[in-house]
């Protein structure tokens, strides 16, 4: 037993503080989540948070984790369904821009520079270059065998693989592109990079 909880009682106020977080931080954000919104459902003190996260961005970047091994293998079918790199990677940026644009989560973390900065503040430069490199670790594998078969071109997988993980970007513009425009220009510069990037 430790902080005077059972191991059962642990596991139910760590699963609470991750739902209640999950629900804040989508719909409030990082900042304006405070400790009491997450802890009084739960029915535990602020302080006693602490015996859980190490702070809101811990909890934050725990939540990140889980959703991300939800997402990641509706994220990556597209690499198992598609011979074809260029149908492969629209398939893939498509549902990747879907899920930053419905995903109320994953909406607030990219629209929301301030979440980013606050979240940075707590990783050195070395884990979020490690971070960095595993988001790409996971469709690299397939990059790399495309550009072994001569499929795709570019200076070096790598380089293929921020590419087309950078077109995601585009969703931080949606504003700036108009609502009327938006899906039609991201449809056209997803399937464009796609073209561009193939043999």
């Amino acid at each position: 037993m430790s902080g005077g909880f059972s191991d059962a009682e642990r596991e139910r106020i760590r699963e609470g503080l991750v739902a209640e977080g999950r629900e804040l931080f989508s719909r409030y954000g990082l900042s304006k989540t405070t400790l009491a919104d997450l802890t009084d459902p739960v029915g535990i003190a602020t302080s006693t948070f602490y015996q859980f996260f190490d702070s809101k961005e811990a909890l934050y970047l725990e939540i990140l984790e889980r959703e991300g091994e939800e997402l990641l293998p509706r994220m990556l079918a597209p690499f198992e369904e598609h011979d074809d790199p260029e149908n492969a990677i629209v398939g893939f940026l498509t549902a990747l821009m879907d899920e930053i644009e419905t995903n109320p989560l994953m909406r607030q973390l990219v629209i929301d520079s301030d979440e980013l900065d606050r979240l940075r503040e707590h990783h050195t430069e070395a884990e979020l270059r490690e971070e960095r490199e595993q988001s790409l670790a996971y469709f690299l594998p397939y990059v790399e065998a495309w550009y072994e078969a001569g499929q795709v071109e570019g200076p070096s997988p790598e380089t293929v693989a921020n590419a087309i993980r950078s077109v995601s970007f585009l969703t931080l513009h949606q504003e700036d592109i108009g609502e009327d425009r938006y899906r039609e220009t991201r449809d056209l510069v997803i399937r464009a990079v796609a073209k561009g990037l193939t043999a």
